[in-house]
């Protein structure tokens, strides 16, 4: 007998054993010879990583599709891996030598780093792998893949080499995001936008040729900016060419302040004559958009910035060039150069008010962005580094989704891709780290650069290229190739690649590309990647381009888009604001199953999840629901019986059940194939909770307990036919449980033929109208009168009676045949037809008939309406209030957009309620 609690906690571990033992998730299992693949490679999680609520969802939806795949007979692989996170992994390490004491990366050195951290990776790493299986993630754990195994690093060598070559990757000097405290650059996805209370500072440069005054406005131009340690590099002031203010003095020069560098007035469209004085400082070498503007104008880059971002003045020839040697500059230099940026920014304020230049500083709150692990603000930093040409790569990744070759759902991400394809900038796959993959190229005595799979293969391409070239080099060589060692001809470039190139890989590297293996002939193209929308730039993107040069296919045909879990208000969940829900504390609590269906039946296309755990309760009780109906069913004789035949079935009941199933597993299967993962789950949820536990196990109390044991039997079969239907239909959302529950109903002695998640899909095709619709009537006519009673708040104990008005034939024969269930289940003391309905009744419609419940007696009919009268009064006056906040156009602007949202749900949630309370004073009003 199945026991009368389920326990997650002991049964989920007891399953995961079980399939693991089984290996019921490597590839292919369970599928039959020839069937067709269907493969996905899961969003490599960071190797420092542990679970949060997006890899909860990401996995969920994902393990739903290969669950479903799976048991409908296909060769399933779900390729498992994580990524080696080379900033977060760095740090995490150099962290640890710091807490224990131990010597620092730069005194370890680079061979002995890189070894502490694979001694970290083996100790520590990979945690969330684990944590992903008690979630129920049923991928093929035993090809669980790193991007810098040995596999993988084979690939990343394979693609840098050839895309060199191809002339895709090369490097160059250009603006990067530069994180001044891990001294490195990062990109996009690790800058984050903090908003900020800083000052904007006005300054006044003087023109050239004209006597500064700094009361005489027609002596200088205002620039304003936030970074005023910047204006040393400056190298030109912007103005739009339609601001006539500015026309006079186009192509004449200004001063720049404390420097004394002449600088261009430039015409370009950036400068906006609405903000400020319409002028605009421009420096190429610390700022994007100045980049851009630098480039347009002719302007110089001068970088002014060391690695740290303190300042870098002396002997900076850039900086340097053009300037008169002066004791003033000399001062300068002497004052600002190797001061960190935010302490010369104070001196520079001082000087620029000591000089007149100072025009006013004004509050300013605006966006500052940071690097996400080094939690300083960031520097656009012009700097060596090597790119990729991604222009050229995205050419035929763009016209992929255009031609409908991959789909993006919901569609409306392609619009999304398509903006940053198709304005797409070189990518900086360069990273002045130490854990990664290091950058194949080798650097001779003269700085020529040589791009090979090895070292080996780097000098043989070194002495063949400098002894073919007359010169002191081809000297120079032919010395060293006496007595050498390969250091003494090239040295390695330091940098390591970027994560997202190795991650740019993973649906063919993993499956061992560039060997031609059988994975690789069999798996790729994948077929859906399920992935957050905040890396369809970093990771999606790169993917199809790569997936492309290199397979000359797409690495998936579909892409689902999931939105993002917040919490319960709509808020975007942080630690700042202490709003994080642990998924590992939900499974604690409520169970791995719990957390996946309310994850999946929240899951819309396009909207955000709004989690709130007391939803999570609600779905656990869900399953608790289908425990004890099996336990019942069990209690009743309930039995699977392998010669049931659904179209066999005679009892009206039954065949009403196997019609709903039928419904339930199309509607449930429409769901999953077409990504509507929340409609899925709600079919499955009806089915499960309304028709089957809550009517169909309610109806066949009579049979159970009749003396008819033909009828018996059949009900007793045709539960458990059902019951085993169900288990499978929600196997793929619950799959613990119905894992368990299978396992156990397969009969006194019994095993079954295969675990559940190995067994077929349902594909139930049976339907009979006259039996659905005649139950689906009962139904709707007891919930009918269940629902008039408690609007009208009738006594649970009163019986009332039923008036029918206006019943044809078939309504009044199934009067007739449910007489003694329709009084037990609703209720109800006498049933008539009558032609008209009595006076005083509560009234609803039932098919082509109106059912009717006199029910004034049964009540107090005035206080009744009084209590209902106040408690529309109540919820008017909350409409009232969250209607004003709402017509606050202040409060809609000002507000945080979750706080709005919430308020806008709230109004909706009581407008229906104070509907359902006026529909009530109606029906009770008419009673009297």
């Amino acid at each position: 007998m199945l026991e009368k609690t389920y326990d997650a906690a002991a049964i989920e571990p007891k399953i995961a054993e079980r399939w693991d033992d089984a290996g019921a998730f490597k590839a292919g299992a369970g599928s039959k010879p020839g069937a067709d693949p269907f493969a996905i490679v899961i969003p490599p999680p960071n190797v420092t990583g542990s679970l949060h609520m997006g890899h909860a969802l990401n996995n969920t939806i994902q393990d739903i599709l290969v669950r479903f795949e799976r048991m409908r007979g296909k060769n399933v692989l779900w390729q498992p891996g994580m990524d080696h996170a080379g900033i977060a992994t760095q740090m995490v390490v150099e962290r640890q030598l710091m807490e224990r004491q131990q010597p620092g990366r730069r005194a370890m050195g680079r061979e002995k780093f890189v070894e502490r951290v694979w001694e970290w990776k083996s100790e520590s790493g990979g945690i969330i792998a684990g944590q992903l299986k008690r979630l129920g993630a049923s991928c093929d754990w035993s090809r669980e893949r790193f991007t810098m195994d040995e596999g993988l690093s084979k690939a990343v060598l394979e693609v840098f080499v050839t895309l060199y070559k191809q002339g895709l990757i090369y490097k160059d000097k250009r603006l990067v995001n530069w994180d001044p405290k891990l001294l490195t650059a990062i990109s996009d996805i690790e800058v984050e936008q903090r908003e900020i209370k800083g000052h904007l500072w006005h300054f006044r440069y003087p023109l050239e040729n004209v006597a500064f005054d700094p009361e005489n406005p027609h002596t200088y131009i205002v620039v304003a900016t936030t970074r005023p340690e910047t204006m040393l590099g400056d190298t030109g002031v912007a103005v739009n060419p339609a601001d006539e203010r500015y026309h006079a003095v186009l192509d004449n020069n200004v001063v720049l302040p404390l420097v004394g560098r002449l600088i261009p007035i430039v015409a370009d469209d950036y400068a906006d004559p609405e903000a400020g004085s319409g002028a605009v400082k421009i420096t190429p070498a610390h700022d994007f958009n100045d980049a851009e503007v630098g480039k347009r104008n002719d302007l110089r880059q001068i970088n002014i910035l060391n690695t740290d971002a303190s300042i870098f003045l002396k002997d900076n020839n850039d900086f340097l060039e053009g300037l008169e040697k002066t004791s003033h500059l000399d001062q300068l230099i002497h004052a600002l150069d190797g001061k960190d940026r935010f302490a010369a920014r104070k001196l520079i304020v001082a000087m620029m008010e000591e000089g007149g230049y100072l025009e006013k500083i004004e509050d300013h709150t605006h966006m500052v962005p940071h690097g996400d692990r080094g939690d300083v603000p960031i520097e656009p930093y012009l700097t060596d580094q090597w790119y990729v040409n991604a222009a050229e790569l995205a050419k035929p990744a763009i016209a992929s989704v255009r031609e409908g070759r991959t789909n993006f759902v919901p569609k409306n991400w392609e619009k999304t891709y398509f903006e940053w394809m198709e304005n797409i900038q070189p990518w900086t796959i360069s990273r002045q780290l130490w854990w990664g993959h290091q950058i194949p190229a080798w650097y001779g005595p003269d700085g020529q650069v040589f791009v090979e799979k090895t070292e080996e293969e780097a000098l043989s391409a070194a002495v063949q290229h400098y002894l073919a070239h007359e010169g002191p080099m081809k000297a120079h060589v032919q010395n060293l190739l006496e007595d050498f060692k390969p250091g003494d001809i090239l040295t390695r470039d330091e940098d390591v690649l970027d994560t997202w190139f190795s991650s740019a890989l993973w649906p063919f590297s993993t499956l061992g590309w560039p060997d031609k293996t059988p994975e690789l002939a069999t798996y790729y193209q994948t077929d859906v990647l399920v992935t957050g929308f905040d890396i369809i730039f970093f990771w999606v993107a790169r993917m199809m381009m790569m997936g492309l040069h290199f397979m000359n296919e797409e690495p998936f045909h579909t892409v689902y888009v999931h939105a993002l879990v917040r919490d319960k208000n709509g808020a975007k969940m942080s630690k700042s604001k202490g709003n994080v829900i642990d998924p590992l504390e939900l499974i604690d609590e409520y169970g791995a199953d719990a957390l996946r269906f309310t994850l999946a039946i929240m899951a819309a296309q396009g909207r955000d999840v709004k989690l709130d755990p007391s939803r999570i309760a609600g779905y656990r009780n869900f399953g608790t629901k289908l425990w004890n109906s099996t336990r019942f069913a069990e209690m009743n004789g309930v039995a699977r019986n392998p010669a049931f035949r659904p179209q066999d079935a005679k009892l009206t009941v039954n065949r009403w059940i196997l019609t709903e199933l039928t419904n339930a597993v199309r509607d449930v299967t429409d769901g999953i194939t077409s990504y509507r993962f929340n409609e899925a789950a709600g079919a499955a949820y009806r089915f499960v909770w309304n028709q089957f536990c809550d009517w169909y196990i309610e109806l066949l109390k009579p049979v159970f307990n009749g003396e008819d044991a033909e009828a018996k039997e059949e009900a007793q079969a045709c539960a458990a036919y059902v019951l085993d239907e169900i288990y499978k239909l929600l196997h793929p959302f619950m799959p613990f449980m119905t894992e368990e529950l299978w396992a156990h109903t397969a009969g006194e002695g019994q095993v079954r033929d295969t675990l559940l998640c190995h067994a077929g899909w349902p594909e139930p095709d049976f339907l009979d109208g006259e039996a659905a619709a005649d139950i689906n009537w009962l139904i709707d006519l007891v919930t009918g009168i269940r629902s008039v009673r408690a609007e009208m708040n009738v006594p649970a104990s009163a019986t009332a009676p039923l008036v029918v008005v206006g019943a044809g034939d078939v309504t009044s024969e199934r009067l007739a045949r449910h007489e003694a269930s329709i009084k037990w289940r609703a209720r109800v003391e006498t049933i008539e037809r009558a032609d008209e309905a009595p006076k005083g009744s509560a009234q609803f419609v039932i098919g082509e008939a109106t059912a009717c419940l006199p029910l004034g007696s049964l009540i107090d009919v005035k206080a009744e309406v009084a209590r209902l009268g106040k408690e529309a009064g109540k919820i008017n006056d909350e409409i009232d209030k969250i209607g004003k906040k709402l017509g606050n156009e202040k409060f809609v602007a000002n507000a945080k957009p979750e706080i709005v949202e919430a308020e806008r749900e709230r109004l909706v949630e009581l407008q229906a309620a104070i509907e359902k309370i006026e529909t009530a004073i109606r029906r009770v009003s008419e009673a009297g």
